[in-house]
């Protein structure tokens, strides 16, 4: 091959892996730009309390925990989601039974919307109920309880799009879903701490990518 040629050649090689380069950072820089932080690490902000349990912040992490009237309780963003992916990480201490709702609305600590349950092992974590309507809409097979990792942190991956929601613990899908009513649902995101008392639980790295 002409010397010159070659030269040329390589040169269009070096730019197509440079275009390539370019095209994967600018890709990669457009998702995290979606990317919302919903935790700061220092404060609720962005948040609204709801009832008299305890939401705080400590060592950087996120609490909640039951109060002297161990009641019902919610944290709730300001801004409603629709579709959107959310990634989290909990800590059950003590008895973790809490959840993640989505598309809620609260009158006072009564929701309208659906939970992914967060709760001790056998307890159904990841799966779906619908408070103050039908209840539990579906939960995840026994043996998917093996994911949860009890007194440890758990990665949790919520999908909500159009009808359908599909959850993840620890990289174990838990369940999928499509359901009508679901798909009418508009609302925020909130955590919860259920009734009853004797309830901690933390959370870090709460992170939600509009879709």
């Amino acid at each position: 091959m002409n010397p010159i040629n070659l030269v040329k050649l390589k040169k269009s090689s070096k730019m197509k892996h440079t275009i390539t380069f370019i095209l994967l950072y600018l890709a990669a820089v457009s998702i995290n730009a979606q990317k919302a932080t919903l935790f700061n690490g220092i404060d609720l902000s962005g948040w609204n309390v709801h009832g008299t349990e305890l939401w705080y912040v400590e060592n950087g992490l996120l609490v909640c925990e039951s109060g002297p009237e161990e009641k019902y309780g919610y944290l709730s963003t300001e801004k409603y989601y629709d579709d959107f992916i959310l990634t989290l990480e909990f800590k059950q201490e003590a008895n973790g039974n809490s959840g993640v709702f989505f598309r809620s609305t609260l009158e006072g600590t009564k929701i309208s919307g659906w939970q992914v349950e967060v709760a001790p092992p056998g307890k159904n974590s990841g799966g779906i109920y619908e408070s103050y309507g039908r209840g539990w809409l579906i939960k995840p097979k026994p043996e998917k309880d093996k994911a949860l990792k009890m007194g440890d942190w758990n990665k949790m991956k919520i999908k909500v799009e159009g009808d359908k929601v599909i959850t993840w613990i620890n990289g174990t899908r838990m369940i999928s879903l499509t359901d009508q009513k679901l798909g009418d649902g508009k609302g925020s995101i909130a955590l919860q701490i259920h009734s009853g008392g004797g309830i901690k639980v933390k959370w870090r790295n709460l992170k939600v990518r509009r879709l």
